[in-house]
Protein backbone atom coordinates (compact mmCIF):
# COMPACT_ATOMS: atom_id res chain seq x y z
CA UNK A 1 0.00 0.00 0.00
CA UNK A 2 1.26 3.44 -0.56
CA UNK A 3 1.71 5.61 2.35
CA UNK A 4 -0.21 9.00 2.52
CA UNK A 5 0.89 12.34 1.89
CA UNK A 6 1.34 14.59 4.67
CA UNK A 7 -2.04 16.58 2.82
CA UNK A 8 -3.96 13.12 2.27
CA UNK A 9 -3.78 12.44 6.06
CA UNK A 10 -4.81 16.50 6.68
CA UNK A 11 -7.92 16.21 4.03
CA UNK A 12 -8.78 13.03 5.62
CA UNK A 13 -8.61 14.15 9.33
CA UNK A 14 -10.37 17.11 8.40
CA UNK A 15 -13.52 15.29 6.67
CA UNK A 16 -13.25 13.25 10.32
CA UNK A 17 -13.54 16.47 11.88
CA UNK A 18 -16.29 17.70 9.95
CA UNK A 19 -18.19 14.63 10.49
CA UNK A 20 -18.19 15.14 14.26
CA UNK A 21 -19.01 18.63 14.22
CA UNK A 22 -22.21 17.23 11.60
CA UNK A 23 -23.40 14.97 14.29
CA UNK A 24 -22.50 16.38 17.63
CA UNK A 25 -23.95 14.72 20.81
CA UNK A 26 -25.70 16.65 23.84
CA UNK A 27 -23.36 17.95 26.45
CA UNK A 28 -23.74 15.79 29.52
CA UNK A 29 -20.80 18.24 31.31
CA UNK A 30 -19.91 21.50 31.74
CA UNK A 31 -17.30 20.81 28.47
CA UNK A 32 -16.06 24.21 27.85
CA UNK A 33 -14.03 26.76 29.95
CA UNK A 34 -16.58 29.77 30.95
CA UNK A 35 -15.17 33.34 29.40
CA UNK A 36 -13.47 35.01 32.45
CA UNK A 37 -14.10 37.98 33.59
CA UNK A 38 -11.87 40.78 32.98
CA UNK A 39 -11.96 42.69 36.39
CA UNK A 40 -11.97 46.21 36.17
CA UNK A 41 -9.27 48.43 37.29
CA UNK A 42 -9.69 51.11 39.83
CA UNK A 43 -11.86 50.95 43.06
CA UNK A 44 -13.76 46.66 44.08
CA UNK A 45 -17.35 46.28 44.33
CA UNK A 46 -18.72 45.46 47.62
CA UNK A 47 -21.60 44.02 46.65
CA UNK A 48 -21.08 39.91 46.93
CA UNK A 49 -17.87 40.29 48.74
CA UNK A 50 -18.09 37.34 52.19
CA UNK A 51 -17.15 39.02 55.42
CA UNK A 52 -13.96 37.64 55.68
CA UNK A 53 -12.79 39.38 52.27
CA UNK A 54 -14.13 42.34 53.39
CA UNK A 55 -12.67 42.59 56.99
CA UNK A 56 -8.88 41.49 54.77
CA UNK A 57 -9.93 44.64 52.20
CA UNK A 58 -10.81 47.35 54.64
CA UNK A 59 -8.22 46.12 56.54
CA UNK A 60 -5.78 46.75 53.74
CA UNK A 61 -6.83 50.29 53.34
CA UNK A 62 -6.03 51.87 56.34
CA UNK A 63 -9.16 50.92 58.82
CA UNK A 64 -8.19 50.29 62.79
CA UNK A 65 -7.72 46.17 63.56
CA UNK A 66 -10.00 46.95 66.66
CA UNK A 67 -12.58 48.93 64.32
CA UNK A 68 -12.69 46.76 61.62
CA UNK A 69 -15.20 44.23 62.49
CA UNK A 70 -17.78 46.93 63.37
CA UNK A 71 -16.98 48.92 60.13
CA UNK A 72 -18.00 45.73 58.20
CA UNK A 73 -21.56 44.96 60.04
CA UNK A 74 -22.31 49.00 59.18
CA UNK A 75 -21.28 48.54 55.59
CA UNK A 76 -23.65 45.51 55.38
CA UNK A 77 -26.44 46.53 57.13
CA UNK A 78 -25.49 49.95 54.87
CA UNK A 79 -26.07 48.34 51.45
CA UNK A 80 -28.06 45.11 52.32
CA UNK A 81 -30.85 46.07 54.76
CA UNK A 82 -30.99 49.56 53.42
CA UNK A 83 -30.03 49.44 50.24
CA UNK A 84 -27.75 52.40 50.08
CA UNK A 85 -25.14 52.30 47.55
CA UNK A 86 -23.95 56.35 48.31
CA UNK A 87 -21.05 56.11 50.81
CA UNK A 88 -21.77 59.58 51.31
CA UNK A 89 -24.86 59.13 52.66
CA UNK A 90 -23.96 56.23 55.82
CA UNK A 91 -24.24 58.75 58.09
CA UNK A 92 -22.95 56.71 61.15
CA UNK A 93 -19.45 56.30 59.40
CA UNK A 94 -16.86 60.12 59.60
CA UNK A 95 -16.67 61.83 56.00
CA UNK A 96 -12.85 61.21 55.93
CA UNK A 97 -13.76 56.94 56.36
CA UNK A 98 -16.68 57.40 53.48
CA UNK A 99 -13.98 59.36 51.46
CA UNK A 100 -11.71 56.98 52.17
CA UNK A 101 -14.13 54.16 50.99
CA UNK A 102 -15.51 56.08 47.84
CA UNK A 103 -11.81 56.22 46.66
CA UNK A 104 -11.56 52.14 47.59
CA UNK A 105 -14.82 51.04 47.14
CA UNK A 106 -18.06 50.79 44.78
CA UNK A 107 -21.39 49.44 45.09
CA UNK A 108 -22.81 48.53 41.97
CA UNK A 109 -25.53 46.18 41.08
CA UNK A 110 -26.00 44.72 36.88
CA UNK A 111 -27.90 47.61 35.27
CA UNK A 112 -31.29 47.23 34.44
CA UNK A 113 -31.73 47.52 30.08
CA UNK A 114 -36.08 46.60 30.52
CA UNK A 115 -38.54 45.39 32.85
CA UNK A 116 -41.66 43.93 31.72
CA UNK A 117 -44.78 43.13 33.38
CA UNK A 118 -47.49 40.50 33.19
CA UNK A 119 -50.96 41.01 33.07
CA UNK A 120 -50.88 38.62 36.42
CA UNK A 121 -48.21 40.84 38.28
CA UNK A 122 -45.20 38.92 37.29
CA UNK A 123 -42.24 40.89 36.70
CA UNK A 124 -39.36 40.14 34.01
CA UNK A 125 -36.17 42.42 34.30
CA UNK A 126 -33.54 41.96 31.30
CA UNK A 127 -29.82 43.15 33.54
CA UNK A 128 -26.61 43.19 32.12
CA UNK A 129 -23.45 42.20 33.62
CA UNK A 130 -19.73 43.05 33.17
CA UNK A 131 -18.74 42.05 29.91
CA UNK A 132 -22.26 43.11 28.40
CA UNK A 133 -23.64 40.03 28.78
CA UNK A 134 -26.98 39.85 30.07
CA UNK A 135 -29.44 37.48 31.95
CA UNK A 136 -32.92 37.57 33.20
CA UNK A 137 -34.66 37.73 36.97
CA UNK A 138 -37.83 37.18 37.11
CA UNK A 139 -40.23 38.04 40.57
CA UNK A 140 -43.51 36.45 40.73
CA UNK A 141 -46.40 37.53 43.18
CA UNK A 142 -48.60 35.37 45.17
CA UNK A 143 -50.76 35.50 47.92
CA UNK A 144 -48.96 36.26 51.11
CA UNK A 145 -45.34 35.89 49.58
CA UNK A 146 -43.10 36.83 46.64
CA UNK A 147 -40.51 34.74 44.70
CA UNK A 148 -37.65 35.83 43.23
CA UNK A 149 -36.26 33.33 40.28
CA UNK A 150 -32.78 34.00 40.09
CA UNK A 151 -30.39 33.46 37.42
CA UNK A 152 -26.50 32.12 38.47
CA UNK A 153 -25.57 31.77 34.43
CA UNK A 154 -25.53 33.18 31.47
CA UNK A 155 -26.68 30.94 28.85
CA UNK A 156 -26.12 27.33 30.22
CA UNK A 157 -24.42 24.11 29.27
CA UNK A 158 -26.98 21.42 29.85
CA UNK A 159 -28.98 21.37 26.44
CA UNK A 160 -32.13 20.54 28.61
CA UNK A 161 -34.70 20.13 24.79
CA UNK A 162 -37.66 21.96 26.79
CA UNK A 163 -36.23 24.85 28.17
CA UNK A 164 -35.34 27.84 26.05
CA UNK A 165 -31.96 28.90 28.33
CA UNK A 166 -30.67 25.35 26.92
CA UNK A 167 -30.70 26.44 23.48
CA UNK A 168 -28.68 29.31 24.63
CA UNK A 169 -24.62 28.52 24.52
CA UNK A 170 -22.89 28.88 28.30
CA UNK A 171 -21.09 32.06 28.01
CA UNK A 172 -19.93 32.41 32.05
CA UNK A 173 -20.55 31.79 34.72
CA UNK A 174 -22.36 35.01 37.32
CA UNK A 175 -20.38 36.22 39.85
CA UNK A 176 -21.84 36.83 43.59
CA UNK A 177 -22.04 40.20 43.50
CA UNK A 178 -24.37 39.52 40.66
CA UNK A 179 -26.06 37.08 42.06
CA UNK A 180 -27.06 38.77 44.95
CA UNK A 181 -27.26 41.96 42.41
CA UNK A 182 -30.88 40.59 41.19
CA UNK A 183 -32.19 40.39 44.28
CA UNK A 184 -31.24 43.96 45.20
CA UNK A 185 -32.21 45.44 42.23
CA UNK A 186 -35.94 43.57 42.99
CA UNK A 187 -35.99 45.08 45.89
CA UNK A 188 -35.34 48.40 44.31
CA UNK A 189 -37.83 47.96 41.78
CA UNK A 190 -40.55 46.65 44.92
CA UNK A 191 -39.69 49.83 46.84
CA UNK A 192 -39.39 47.35 49.53
CA UNK A 193 -36.39 49.18 51.23
CA UNK A 194 -38.19 51.92 53.78
CA UNK A 195 -40.26 48.94 54.78
CA UNK A 196 -38.22 46.52 55.77
CA UNK A 197 -37.43 47.88 59.34
CA UNK A 198 -39.34 46.36 62.05
CA UNK A 199 -40.82 44.14 59.34
CA UNK A 200 -40.84 39.84 59.46
CA UNK A 201 -40.48 37.69 55.98
CA UNK A 202 -44.15 36.85 56.07
CA UNK A 203 -44.47 40.55 55.27
CA UNK A 204 -42.01 40.96 52.66
CA UNK A 205 -42.99 41.41 49.13
CA UNK A 206 -39.75 39.53 48.47
CA UNK A 207 -40.07 36.73 50.96
CA UNK A 208 -38.36 33.76 49.31
CA UNK A 209 -35.79 33.31 46.32
CA UNK A 210 -35.34 30.90 43.87
CA UNK A 211 -32.15 29.24 42.14
CA UNK A 212 -34.17 28.20 39.12
CA UNK A 213 -33.26 31.12 36.66
CA UNK A 214 -30.59 30.40 33.65
CA UNK A 215 -27.84 28.21 34.09
CA UNK A 216 -27.17 25.02 36.70
CA UNK A 217 -26.40 26.70 39.95
CA UNK A 218 -24.21 23.42 41.11
CA UNK A 219 -21.85 24.36 37.75
CA UNK A 220 -21.11 27.84 39.66
CA UNK A 221 -20.80 26.18 43.33
CA UNK A 222 -18.88 28.45 45.03
CA UNK A 223 -20.20 31.45 43.46
CA UNK A 224 -23.69 30.56 44.68
CA UNK A 225 -22.74 29.55 47.72
CA UNK A 226 -21.26 32.97 48.67
CA UNK A 227 -24.09 34.56 47.68
CA UNK A 228 -26.78 32.95 49.03
CA UNK A 229 -24.78 32.71 52.39
CA UNK A 230 -24.92 36.86 52.00
CA UNK A 231 -28.97 36.46 51.61
CA UNK A 232 -29.23 34.14 54.51
CA UNK A 233 -26.81 36.27 56.98
CA UNK A 234 -29.19 38.03 59.68
CA UNK A 235 -27.13 41.41 58.70
CA UNK A 236 -27.17 40.99 55.43
CA UNK A 237 -30.63 40.43 53.15
CA UNK A 238 -32.20 38.39 56.11
CA UNK A 239 -33.84 35.41 54.63
CA UNK A 240 -34.32 32.34 56.14
CA UNK A 241 -32.61 29.49 54.34
CA UNK A 242 -36.11 27.39 54.47
CA UNK A 243 -37.25 30.68 51.81
CA UNK A 244 -34.13 29.68 49.68
CA UNK A 245 -34.55 26.87 46.66
CA UNK A 246 -31.94 25.69 44.84
CA UNK A 247 -32.94 23.56 41.59
CA UNK A 248 -30.45 21.42 40.03
CA UNK A 249 -30.51 19.16 36.96
CA UNK A 250 -28.81 16.47 38.96
CA UNK A 251 -24.89 17.21 39.64
CA UNK A 252 -25.09 14.50 41.82
CA UNK A 253 -21.35 15.02 43.16
CA UNK A 254 -22.54 18.15 44.42
CA UNK A 255 -25.61 17.49 45.61
CA UNK A 256 -24.66 16.74 49.47
CA UNK A 257 -22.23 19.69 49.71
CA UNK A 258 -25.19 21.66 48.98
CA UNK A 259 -26.45 20.55 52.69
CA UNK A 260 -23.29 20.88 54.04
CA UNK A 261 -22.31 24.28 52.90
CA UNK A 262 -25.27 26.20 52.07
CA UNK A 263 -28.25 24.62 53.67
CA UNK A 264 -31.06 25.64 51.68
CA UNK A 265 -34.00 23.51 50.32
CA UNK A 266 -33.55 21.22 47.54
CA UNK A 267 -35.63 21.01 44.03
CA UNK A 268 -34.80 18.64 41.21
CA UNK A 269 -35.47 18.42 37.75
CA UNK A 270 -36.50 15.79 36.88
CA UNK A 271 -38.93 14.83 34.33
CA UNK A 272 -38.74 11.78 32.83
CA UNK A 273 -39.03 8.60 34.68
CA UNK A 274 -37.48 6.12 32.48
CA UNK A 275 -33.74 6.95 31.77
CA UNK A 276 -34.34 6.35 28.03
CA UNK A 277 -36.73 9.52 28.40
CA UNK A 278 -35.28 11.59 30.51
CA UNK A 279 -31.57 11.37 28.56
CA UNK A 280 -33.76 13.51 26.27
CA UNK A 281 -35.08 15.38 28.38
CA UNK A 282 -32.35 16.46 30.74
CA UNK A 283 -29.13 14.86 28.68
CA UNK A 284 -27.22 15.18 32.20
CA UNK A 285 -28.79 11.53 33.10
CA UNK A 286 -26.20 10.65 30.67
CA UNK A 287 -23.78 10.61 33.40
CA UNK A 288 -25.63 10.20 36.52
CA UNK A 289 -28.79 8.60 35.42
CA UNK A 290 -31.89 8.27 37.49
CA UNK A 291 -30.99 5.34 39.72
CA UNK A 292 -27.73 7.61 40.70
CA UNK A 293 -29.57 10.22 40.99
CA UNK A 294 -32.27 8.76 43.12
CA UNK A 295 -29.47 7.59 45.50
CA UNK A 296 -27.67 10.54 46.19
CA UNK A 297 -30.99 12.12 47.14
CA UNK A 298 -31.76 9.32 49.75
CA UNK A 299 -28.70 10.09 51.48
CA UNK A 300 -29.29 14.07 50.85
CA UNK A 301 -28.11 14.82 54.95
CA UNK A 302 -30.89 17.14 55.22
CA UNK A 303 -33.70 14.97 54.29
CA UNK A 304 -36.65 15.26 56.39
CA UNK A 305 -40.43 15.51 56.57
CA UNK A 306 -40.17 19.11 57.57
CA UNK A 307 -37.45 19.78 54.92
CA UNK A 308 -38.94 17.64 51.51
CA UNK A 309 -37.16 17.67 48.64
CA UNK A 310 -38.98 18.96 45.67
CA UNK A 311 -39.20 17.15 42.46
CA UNK A 312 -39.87 19.32 39.47
CA UNK A 313 -41.69 17.55 36.70
CA UNK A 314 -42.57 19.35 33.61
CA UNK A 315 -45.74 18.09 31.98
CA UNK A 316 -45.31 17.23 27.91
CA UNK A 317 -47.91 16.11 25.83
CA UNK A 318 -47.34 12.42 24.58
CA UNK A 319 -43.92 12.56 26.26
CA UNK A 320 -43.96 12.00 30.04
CA UNK A 321 -47.70 12.36 30.57
CA UNK A 322 -49.19 9.06 30.83
CA UNK A 323 -50.53 7.50 33.95
CA UNK A 324 -47.67 4.83 33.81
CA UNK A 325 -44.93 7.49 34.36
CA UNK A 326 -47.18 8.89 37.05
CA UNK A 327 -47.03 5.11 38.80
CA UNK A 328 -43.59 4.89 38.11
CA UNK A 329 -42.37 8.25 39.46
CA UNK A 330 -44.08 6.98 42.69
CA UNK A 331 -42.25 4.26 42.83
CA UNK A 332 -38.88 6.10 42.39
CA UNK A 333 -39.19 8.12 45.18
CA UNK A 334 -40.65 5.44 47.32
CA UNK A 335 -38.78 6.50 51.16
CA UNK A 336 -38.07 10.15 50.00
CA UNK A 337 -40.01 12.68 52.23
CA UNK A 338 -41.06 14.54 48.65
CA UNK A 339 -43.05 16.83 47.20
CA UNK A 340 -44.03 17.30 43.30
CA UNK A 341 -44.46 19.92 41.40
CA UNK A 342 -46.20 19.42 38.06
CA UNK A 343 -45.24 21.93 35.30
CA UNK A 344 -47.55 22.42 32.79
CA UNK A 345 -44.89 22.71 29.62
CA UNK A 346 -44.74 26.66 28.76
CA UNK A 347 -44.04 26.30 25.14
CA UNK A 348 -41.54 28.89 23.19
CA UNK A 349 -40.42 30.36 19.79
CA UNK A 350 -39.07 26.87 18.07
CA UNK A 351 -39.77 24.59 21.11
CA UNK A 352 -40.53 20.72 19.68
CA UNK A 353 -43.02 19.94 22.37
CA UNK A 354 -46.81 20.52 23.55
CA UNK A 355 -48.17 21.12 26.61
CA UNK A 356 -50.22 18.34 28.23
CA UNK A 357 -53.91 18.26 28.28
CA UNK A 358 -55.34 19.41 31.85
CA UNK A 359 -57.64 16.24 31.79
CA UNK A 360 -54.29 14.08 32.15
CA UNK A 361 -52.75 16.80 33.98
CA UNK A 362 -55.22 16.28 36.62
CA UNK A 363 -55.14 12.12 36.02
CA UNK A 364 -51.28 12.33 36.92
CA UNK A 365 -51.34 14.34 39.75
CA UNK A 366 -54.33 12.43 41.95
CA UNK A 367 -52.65 9.15 40.94
CA UNK A 368 -49.38 10.83 42.69
CA UNK A 369 -51.75 12.44 45.48
CA UNK A 370 -53.36 8.97 46.27
CA UNK A 371 -49.87 7.81 46.86
CA UNK A 372 -49.63 10.18 49.46
CA UNK A 373 -47.60 13.10 48.59
CA UNK A 374 -48.77 16.62 47.54
CA UNK A 375 -48.73 17.73 43.70
CA UNK A 376 -49.81 20.84 43.50
CA UNK A 377 -49.98 22.14 39.75
CA UNK A 378 -47.90 24.71 39.00
CA UNK A 379 -50.33 27.80 37.28
CA UNK A 380 -48.20 29.37 34.61
CA UNK A 381 -46.95 32.93 35.54
CA UNK A 382 -45.77 35.23 32.92
CA UNK A 383 -46.26 33.17 29.95
CA UNK A 384 -47.42 36.44 28.30
CA UNK A 385 -43.61 38.03 28.15
CA UNK A 386 -41.97 34.86 28.12
CA UNK A 387 -41.14 34.75 32.20
CA UNK A 388 -42.68 31.26 32.62
CA UNK A 389 -40.73 28.37 33.87
CA UNK A 390 -38.40 26.99 31.16
CA UNK A 391 -38.23 30.27 28.97
CA UNK A 392 -35.99 32.36 30.01
CA UNK A 393 -33.14 33.97 27.51
CA UNK A 394 -30.89 36.68 27.51
CA UNK A 395 -32.36 38.66 24.57
CA UNK A 396 -28.89 39.95 22.76
CA UNK A 397 -27.50 36.76 23.53
CA UNK A 398 -29.84 33.98 21.06
CA UNK A 399 -28.44 31.83 19.79
CA UNK A 400 -31.57 30.78 17.70
CA UNK A 401 -32.03 27.21 16.59
CA UNK A 402 -34.90 26.06 14.09
CA UNK A 403 -37.86 23.85 15.40
CA UNK A 404 -36.12 20.91 13.40
CA UNK A 405 -32.65 21.22 14.77
CA UNK A 406 -33.89 21.33 18.12
CA UNK A 407 -36.13 18.43 17.32
CA UNK A 408 -33.23 16.55 16.18
CA UNK A 409 -31.17 17.57 18.96
CA UNK A 410 -33.50 15.80 21.29
CA UNK A 411 -33.53 12.72 19.81
CA UNK A 412 -37.55 12.81 18.94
Amino acid sequence: MTPLTLNEHRKRFSHFGHHLLMKPSLPITQDLLTIPRTLPSGPVNLIGMSRPVMLKKLLEIGTPEKQVKMRAAQLWQWIYQKGERNFSHMTNLSKNYRDLLSDKFIIEVPKVISKQCSNDGTRKYLLQIAGGHEVEAVYIPEEGRGTLCVSSQVGCTLTCSFCHTGTQKLVRNLTPGEIVGQVLIARDDLGEWKNLNGTNNETRLLSNVVLMGMGEPLYNFENVRDALKIVMDPEGICLSRKRITLSTSGVVPEISRTADEIGCLLAVSFHGTTDEIRDKLVPINKKWNIETLIKALKDYPRLSNSERITFEYVMIKGVNDSELDAYRLVKLIAGIPAKINLIPFNEWPGSPYKRSEWPQIKKFADIIHRAGYASPVRTPRGEDIMAACGQLKSETERQRKSKKEITVKAGI
